[in-house]
């Protein structure tokens, strides 16, 4: 209805009337931007100082203040030329994200309904005054028709439900560029047009996270090196981007304008599946938790079908910290897709800087480990519980997981992935709380030979660890150190005189593997 032709007064009428339709607010007030100035338009009571306070927003939206203390928003109405008016809604309180983001969208309607109209009256004004701009009026009423065109099609789209693929072909069909549809980290969800690379290339994060904040900074489209991009961001969180492939510098008027509805359009279906998938998460966070602290099996299993995931047969339960990640979002997010790549159905759930994952089967500590830091980068830690075969096993295996997390936060290696199976002796030995014993234990047995391979540059321990892994047998260590068996057998008369310890005594034999398999699941921290 704003584009149908009517006068810049009736689109702001139309505009303040929708208002209430859209939301629990109310119009306070509309102007325009007309003979150098902002001039009010509305039939209400003149109010100076809302004037004073909406002049003062020096066209940007912003804030404004009530004497009754409700809340009051200006909607600045920009074109490309510039501010053209302002749109100011008020409520007794301030409405919901999704309430403020479509007051913007219909601010964005409104704006661009303005341009139109203002386009169609120069037109007019052109056509009686000048004959010689035809040419001028015949480029206008083309790019009105390419502007009703895009809207025709992608709101076709957005009907249709056909989701980022429809989106993406259509924005190529418009602009005759391939188009690319990212996600935040830069992984591709959508194509359309030839040339689409195969890998696909993935940015480090550091360097898409300044991309994204130079971006956020700008209201329109920018160009990086080859590609516009504009992110999908109804407020402050980026869910997207959208990105047109430009080598050569073609992007025009018709392109940027098709790109940005194209991510307005793309803003209201993730938004929606958002709202879905936060719904399904809270589902799968309070089975989660209800798992890890100890319910019946019956209702768990109950509660898993609902949510579409076979609790039955073998699962396990595994932690991950992730260092220099800002949201546990973020990290929840890389973790289910890791045990989406591994074909691993999971429930998730979130603590304050700890994901927890409940994993059909057990992956393997390594693998896992890649594909998280392929998807966060940087450093972290994973811990991986023992085999639950039925919802009351989950409990120990979450404390498993736990403590195999913790020793690893620990050790001189914190960044990796550990199994609790891979602790061994040091699952016996270790309760959770006697970490300080047990490194007492390995001092007690080996620190002569650290304190010495600390100040001759020497691996003793390694080397005792070897042969007493090897069952005392000389050609087998030497062969699994790479050194020659007089070497060997040189380092084990040192170790003697080190320690002041018969190798062949059975107590002196089993401490001091004990001792060494310690110090090496604590990664040698002494």
């Amino acid at each position: 209805m704003m584009i149908d032709g009517r006068e810049a007064d009736a689109i702001m009428r139309l505009a303040a009337a929708s208002v209430s339709s859209l939301s629990s607010c109310g119009a306070k007030a509309v102007y325009l931007f007309t003979a150098g100035a902002l001039r009010r338009r509305d039939e209400t009571e003149r109010d100076a100082e809302l004037d004073r306070q909406v002049g003062f927003l020096d066209g940007v939206s912003g804030p404004l203040v009530l004497p009754d203390g409700g809340w009051c928003w200006g909607f600045a109405l920009r074109g490309p030329d510039g501010l053209l008016g302002y749109l100011v809604v008020h409520a007794a309180v301030e409405p919901s994200r999704d309430e403020f983001f479509l007051l913007e969208a219909l601010g964005q309607q409104t704006a661009g309904a303005l341009v139109n109209a203002s386009l169609h009256r120069r037109e007019r004004e052109h056509a009686l005054e000048l004959q010689e701009l035809n040419g001028r009026l015949s480029a206008s009423v083309a790019r009105l028709e390419q502007q009703t065109h895009v809207h025709e099609v992608l709101g076709d789209i957005s009907v249709s439900r056909a989701g980022e693929p429809g989106i993406a072909h259509a924005v190529h069909r418009l602009t005759s560029l391939p188009v690319a549809i990212e996600d935040r980290f830069g992984n591709l969800r959508a194509w359309a047009g030839p040339g689409r690379p195969d890998p696909y290339p993935k940015p480090r994060a550091r360097r898409r996270e300044e991309l994204l904040r130079r971006a956020a900074a700008i209201p329109h489209p920018v160009r990086e090196k080859d590609r516009v991009l504009s992110l999908v961001k109804p407020r402050h969180e980026v869910l997207a981007v959208v990105a047109l492939v430009d080598p050569r510098n073609t992007v025009g008027t018709h392109e940027m304008f098709t790109l940005e509805y194209a991510t307005t359009v793309l803003a209201l279906e993730l938004s929606h599946l958002r709202n879905l998938a936060e719904v399904e998460l809270r589902l799968h966070r309070d089975l989660a938790d209800d798992l890890i602290t100890g319910t019946d099996d019956e209702s768990a299993y109950a509660r898993a079908d609902a949510l579409g995931h076979d609790l039955r047969g073998a699962h396990c339960v595994i932690v991950v910290r992730w260092d220099g990640v800002q949201t546990d979002d973020a990290v929840a997010e890389a973790v289910g897709r890791a045990a989406a790549s591994l074909q691993l159905s999971s429930i998730i759930s979130r603590h304050s800087g700890l994901v927890v994952l409940l994993v059909s089967g057990c992956p393997e500590a390594d693998v896992l480990y890649r594909l998280l830091s392929e998807n966060l980068g940087g450093a972290g830690a994973a811990g991986i519980g023992g085999r639950c075969d039925r919802p009351g096993d989950f409990p120990r295996s979450y404390s498993e997981a736990i403590r195999a997390l913790d020793i690893r936060r620990k050790s001189r290696s914190p960044g990796g992935a550990t199994t609790f199976d891979q602790l061994g002796l040091y699952r016996i030995l270790d309760n959770g709380e006697n970490h300080d014993e047990i490194v007492a234990y390995v001092r007690e047995w080996l620190g002569r030979l650290l304190d010495y391979d600390e100040h001759k540059n020497t691996d003793l321990v390694q080397t005792l660890s070897q042969y007493l892994e090897c069952g005392g047998h000389y050609d087998e260590t030497a062969a699994m150190l790479v050194i020659h068996r007089s070497t060997l057998r040189y380092r084990l008369g040192r170790i003697r005189e080190i320690t002041n310890l018969d190798l062949n005594d059975v107590d002196s034999r089993f401490n001091l593997h004990v001792a060494t398999r310690a110090w090496k699941v604590l990664g040698g921290s002494m």
